[in-house]
């Protein structure tokens, strides 16, 4: 449990990178639910386990805890768990590469606590990514378009050559 807490305090130490969660860490999670004995300690455990499953290194992972969230979030919530649960939810879209969703998971999550430096941390990644992606997206369509000139142009000089050789 201690590698879940030191990932949790990377957050909140201000780091920029989300941390990752291990296959370890989402079996004693699981063993926490089993364990619980009582509703609350049931909760704590799940959202304990939604976390370690969204901040996962495998797809099936992340979207297992996408799919605890989205049936969790019509429960009744405090604003505070709705908040978490929508963080949550972004970060699992994000690392699902649905910035999209994402983005609109945060937004709602900043309606509730529009200062919430977690929230504010991953929109700016957000950001960047896909901002670095658009570039890399951009460069790509720029390239292309560039070996396409390429290719013609070296079409048209051969077929120009072609035929000035052909007149003489």
């Amino acid at each position: 449990m201690d590698a879940f807490m030191d990932s949790v305090g990377s957050i909140f130490r201000g780091g920029d990178v989300l941390p990752w969660c291990d296959r370890d860490i989402i079996a004693g999670c699981e063993g926490e639910i089993a364990e619980a004995a009582n509703e609350e300690q049931k909760n704590e455990s799940l959202m304990r386990l939604s976390w370690a499953l969204v901040h996962s290194r495998q797809p099936e992972d992340v979207n297992r805890g996408i799919g605890m969230l989205q049936a969790s979030l019509d429960r009744h919530s405090s604003p505070l768990q709705t908040r978490e649960k929508l963080y949550l939810l972004a970060v699992g879209h994000y690392r699902s590469g649905d910035y999209t969703r994402s983005r609109q998971l945060l937004e709602r999550c900043l309606e509730i606590q529009p200062d919430w430096r977690q929230a504010l941390t991953l929109q700016r990644l957000l950001e960047e990514k896909t901002r670095r992606d658009g570039m890399i997206g951009m460069a790509i369509i720029t390239g292309a378009f560039g070996l396409v000139g390429l290719v013609a142009g070296g079409i048209i000089a051969a077929a120009s050559s072609s035929s000035s050789s052909r007149k003489k």
